[in-house]
C-alpha cells in the first residue's frame, strides 16, 4: 500500500506484539536507516529526509512509534524508555540486519538505550537528533507544555495550527490541512492530537529520571560505533555539557550544527539536516556497510 510516493506501508510487531505502522523507501537489498521520531510526532515527520536518503542507494524505514500515529496503543500504558527501546530492538530484528539509527529527542533515547544496553549487536551507527544525556530543562518543560495544548481537542485545524506556529516561532508561518491531518484526528466534531492521551498523562518526558541516569551512562559508554549528534542551533534542549558528556563517552561521535534551526530540527531545516545526515552515512558507515 502506497503512502506518499515511492513509499510502501509496513507493519512490524514491536514488543509485546504491538502492530507499529512504517512507510518504507528504496530497495530492499539496501542497506537499512531505520527513522525513530520524537515524542508526539509520528513517522511523518520524516517524509522528505527519508525519500531523498533511499534515492542515496539505501532503505530508509520510518515507523510510528508506539502510541503514536496509525500504530498501536500500548494496551497497559506502557510508554517507558524500556518499551520504545525494546520496540526498536524487536524492528531492527526484522530487518534482517544491523540498520543505521536516527533518532529524534525520543527516538534517540531508544536508539541510545537499544545500542548501548545490548550484549549483541543492534546497530552500525547511530544519528542523534537534538538529544544529549544532559537535557536543559527549560527546554524539556516547553516541549511538554506543547504536547499538553489541545488535550481537550481543537476546534478547526486553523487553531491547531496556531498552537504549532506558536511552538516554533523560527519557521514561516504557513497553513497546510492535509499536513495537519497527518498528526491529527477528529473525533466527534473535534481535532486532536494523534497520540494515546496516556502517553502524556504519564507526566513522562524526553528527559532521563535521576534514578534512571546510571543506566544511561553505563549505557553510553558501551556504544563503539559510528555516532553522529545533530543539534539545532537554536535548541533549548541539548546543553553544551550534554554535548560534552557525549564526545567523551563515545569514542570517534562528531557533531553537527544546523543553523536556524530549533529541537525540531527535520521539520525547521530539512535540507541541511538531510544533508548532514547523507554526509555521515557516506563517509562513516557506507565504507563499512556494502
Amino acid at each position: 500500500m502506497a503512502e506518499g510516493q515511492g513509499a510502501e506501508r509496513v507493519v512490524f510487531e514491536g514488543f509485546q506484539r504491538l502492530p507499529l505502522v512504517a512507510d518504507v523507501y528504496g530497495d530492499p537489498a539496501a542497506p537499512p536507516v531505520l527513522f525513530l521520531h520524537g515524542g508526539g510526532q509520528t513517522r511523518h515527520a520524516w517524509g522528505a529526509s527519508a525519500e531523498r536518503i533511499a534515492a542515496q542507494g539505501w532503505r530508509s524505514i520510518a515507523v510510528d512509534q508506539r502510541g503514536h500515529g496509525d500504530s498501536g496503543w500500548a494496551p497497559n500504558g506502557d510508554y517507558s524508555f524500556t518499551a520504545f527501546c525494546a520496540d526498536c530492538v524487536a524492528v531492527v530484528d526484522q530487518l534482517g540486519r544491523p540498520p543505521v539509527l536516527v533518532g529524534a529527542s525520543l527516538g534517540g533515547m531508544a536508539a541510545i538505550l537499544a545500542e548501548g544496553t545490548s550484549d549483541r549487536t543492534v546497530s552500525c551507527g547511530l544519528v542523534l537528533v537534538d538529544i544529549a544525556p544532559k537535557s536543559n530543562v527549560d527546554g524539556i518543560k516547553r516541549i511538554t507544555a506543547f504536547m499538553q495544548t489541545g488535550r481537550d481537542g481543537f476546534t478547526t485545524l486553523e487553531e491547531a495550527g496556531a498552537a504549532i506556529a506558536a511552538y516554533t516561532p523560527q519557521r514561516k508561518r504557513s497553513f497546510n490541512p492535509e499536513g495537519l491531518k497527518k498528526v491529527l484526528r477528529e473525533r466527534d466534531g473535534r481535532w486532536f492530537w494523534h497520540w494515546d492521551p496516556r502517553f502524556i498523562g504519564q507526566d513522562r518526558t524526553e528527559d532521563v529520571p535521576g534514578y534512571l541516569a546510571g543506566v544511561l551512562d553505563g549505557a553510553m559508554g558501551n556504544i563503539h560505533v559510528p555516532t553522529l549528534l545533530v543539534r539545532g542551533a537554536l535548541s533549548d534542549v541539548v546543553t553544551q555539557q550534554g554535548v560534552d558528556q557525549l564526545l567523551a563517552k563515545v569514542p570517534g561521535s562528531t557533531v553537527a550544527n544546523i543553523a536556524g534551526a530549533s529541537h525540531m530540527i527535520a521539520g525547521d531545516q530539512n535540507d541541511a539536516f538531510t544533508d548532514a545526515v547523507v554526509e555521515f552515512l557516506r563517509d562513516r558507515i557506507a565504507p563499512t556497510s556494502r
